[in-house]
């Protein structure tokens, strides 16, 4: 039979087996919100392009001031829109930082909030902001981002015939962190399942959406060991035919730490 030593070395083996795996399906779970939205980003820059042809086509019909600058105003716009999204995208591709930094959690939602636009109008979904300045939080901006993007895509998902998310950022309650709520109004989560949705690769999803997202049970498992690496928690709440709702809690910094 194997002796102490042996199955100490085992057992260190194991460990970093499963170590590696781990990382491995973080990795995973961060190139899927990457590829979630590689399709929203490339129809919104057809848009995009489109506008740009459109009134380049009218500048160059029209002589007149009034009209050209009607045009290049439009033009303009159409380009730093397509300018910020390429900034934030490329921000979601790579770390900023390989660590942790003073981070503003409204301006890197109201990013995400920017990539999504184009797709929550296309399966009708209105947001509902409400939205109390807060100090910063220590982060890692790129993984942040990608827990709100999961957690976005999730409720809109929950909600195929259309509906709204509430989106809350503010003090929490015990004025000790930040806190943020992301609310649906959709199908809900069975009792019996809910303590298993932050499990990898358990899902209630049938599979992809006609979107192409969803269905790897990944998101969620990398959102919560995500936000408990920020030393944050997530509760969530949810009755079938009610909705679901995910309540995010990071520490802030002190405010004589950001000085």
């Amino acid at each position: 039979m194997p002796d102490e030593k042996s199955w100490t070395v085992q057992r260190a083996e194991l460990l970093e087996k499963i170590r590696i795996l781990e990382e491995r399906l973080e990795q995973a779970a961060q190139l899927t919100a990457v590829g979630e939205l590689a399709s929203t980003t490339t129809h919104e820059f057809n848009n995009i392009l489109t506008t740009v042809i459109n009134y380049a086509k009218m500048g160059i019909r029209h002589q007149d001031k009034e009209t050209r600058d009607k045009a290049f105003g439009k033009i303009l716009d159409a380009a730093n829109r397509a300018a910020k999204i390429t900034a934030t995208v490329l921000g979601l591709a790579r770390n900023r930082k390989p660590g942790f930094e003073p981070t503003d959690l409204i301006s890197i939602t109201e990013d995400v909030l920017l990539l999504l636009d184009r797709e929550m109008n296309k399966y009708r979904i209105s947001i509902e902001k409400d939205f109390t300045p807060v100090p910063e939080i220590m982060a890692n901006a790129n993984q942040i981002e990608q827990i709100l993007v999961n957690l976005l895509v999730n409720a809109r998902q929950a909600m195929p015939d259309g509906g709204r998310i509430i989106l809350r950022i503010g003090p929490d309650p015990a004025g000790q962190g930040v806190e943020m709520m992301i609310r649906d109004f959709g199908t809900g989560i069975p009792a019996d399942k809910l303590p298993k949705i932050f499990d990898s690769f358990f899902t209630t999803k049938k599979g992809p959406d006609d979107s192409g997202k969803g269905g790897t049970g990944l998101g969620l498992s990398f959102c919560k060991k995500t936000i408990e690496r920020h030393h944050g928690k997530v509760r969530v709440e949810s009755t079938v035919g009610k909705g679901t709702a995910f309540t995010l809690r990071f520490p802030a910094i002190p405010p004589s730490a950001g000085n």
